[in-house]
């Protein structure tokens, strides 16, 4: 009897550690031609004020003569909000049509701090290969970090962990479940911990509430535990993100569902 439940566990197991490794997977949860409007808001130490808007855009394309998916986070602070922080960033991925992450490219504005990071990714006999480089626009004494990693692993970064997160099969994730996954960051791969928070009902800006199943994606630097992204992604077939946190240069930014068009599937808001 111990044998049997010993195999039983094992068995309810193994889609997550297939989910959290297999590179290529059929996109159920999107479509080309879906666009997400968010409003953004800024931590202004204990007050969260809105500050302007984002989009999540994803659109078909054609990279190294193959189709694929262009997919595009943009936040864009308001004139009033520029008084107190610049911020402009876009983050972008293509993808093939299996979701395996083909070259990512984040810009960042915030403040006076601007850098433009890239990874270019390949993979080879079961070996994921990516080739980084991290550049600072405008400051003329900078030297572009460039390096080259390898991981048997699939490599991620802050962006396609998203769109491959919306085709998890949600119901093989319980609160407190970890996963550790390789992320570019443009300067470098490092393991950060993909942490599922559990259900929550999640008020979004277009006046309705979503059931939805939370994600954390946090680093260990320096022997302390860092969030770098939070996002919540709806229970029914779109895994919408309908809410997205993200975390910058200095402070953080929230960006709640404001609505969407293009969605693959009807949405299903609880209230």
């Amino acid at each position: 009897m111990k044998k049997f439940i010993i195999i039983g566990l094992l068995m309810a197991l193994l889609p997550l550690n297939l989910q959290a490794q297999l590179c290529e997977v059929e996109n159920t949860a999107f479509k080309a031609g879906e666009y997400v409007d968010y409003d953004l808001y800024f931590d202004w130490g204990i007050i969260w004020k809105k500050v302007g808007s984002a989009s999540l855009s994803t659109e078909k394309t054609i990279y190294n003569g193959q189709p694929a998916y262009d997919i595009r986070l943009m936040a864009l602070g308001s004139k009033e909000a520029d008084m107190l922080m610049k911020l402009r960033d876009t983050l972008q991925v293509y993808m093939s049509e299996r979701l395996e992450p083909l070259y990512y490219k984040k810009a960042a504005e915030e403040g006076s701090y601007y850098s433009v990071d890239e990874a270019w990714y390949s993979r080879e006999n079961g070996v994921s290969k990516v080739h980084q480089r991290r550049t600072r626009p405008g400051v003329a004494d900078y030297t572009p970090l460039i390096n080259d990693i390898e991981d048997s692993r699939c490599i991620y970064d802050m962006l396609s962990i998203i769109a491959r997160a919306r085709n998890f099969s949600v119901e093989h994730f319980y609160e407190g479940h970890k996963t550790t996954l390789p992320l570019a960051t443009g300067r470098a791969v490092d393991d950060e911990t993909l942490t599922c928070l559990g259900d929550a009902i999640i008020k979004a800006k277009d006046g309705h509430k979503y059931a939805c199943k939370g994600f954390s994606l946090y680093a260990i630097t320096k022997g302390e535990k860092r969030e770098i992204l939070r996002f919540y992604i709806t229970d029914d077939a779109n895994r919408l993100p309908v809410r997205i946190d993200i975390d910058l240069k200095v402070g953080s930014a929230k960006a709640y569902l404001k609505g969407v068009k293009g969605n693959a599937h009807p949405l299903t808001p609880v209230k």
